[in-house]
């Protein structure tokens, strides 16, 4: 088995958004665009045919402090368990990449317009990919009811 000490993302473009400070609620009508580096821009070609894609990000100002972020309350909220990082999306994490499925709203030349992007202005995006529903969607999946309440008003 072969473990990298390092590995090296490059950006494919970044996110241009209202968000400027990172929130925990309403993020489901936040429309943004991904600008894309005009080599990767030729990379959109038939993804105006999906309704959703996923955005990987890099969370560029998220910090993990070990000793704070390997366990705590979801969102520091005392009415949520105490969990380890890898049981939560906090964007504070050992890697701090972010991932999330939104509306595909336009595809441009060198951009794409999305709703629900968890991402603040600036935001280096590492891909895009379509969503397909074989792939990306769990039936009968199960998360314990602690997640229902911390996700109220976030989307």
């Amino acid at each position: 088995m072969i473990v990298a000490d390092e590995i090296t993302l490059k950006p494919i473009g970044h996110v241009i958004s209202p968000a400027q400070e990172t929130v925990d609620e309403n993020w489901g009508e936040v429309i943004s665009k991904i600008a894309l580096f005009p080599e990767y821009a030729a990379g959109l070609k038939g993804l105006e045919d999906f309704s959703h894609v996923i955005i990987v990000t890099f969370l560029h100002r998220a910090k993990c402090e070990q000793s704070r972020h390997i366990q705590r309350r979801p969102r520091g909220l005392e009415s949520m368990p105490l969990l380890g990082i890898f049981a939560q999306r906090a964007k504070d994490r050992p890697n701090p990449i972010g991932i999330t499925a939104v509306e595909l709203l336009g595809v441009g030349s060198d951009y794409i317009e999305v709703r629900g992007l968890d991402a603040i202005d600036g935001t280096p995006v590492l891909d895009i990919k379509p969503y397909f529903p074989d792939y990306d969607k769990i039936d009968n999946s199960t998360v314990p009811e602690w997640v229902e309440e911390l996700m109220k008003g976030y989307f």
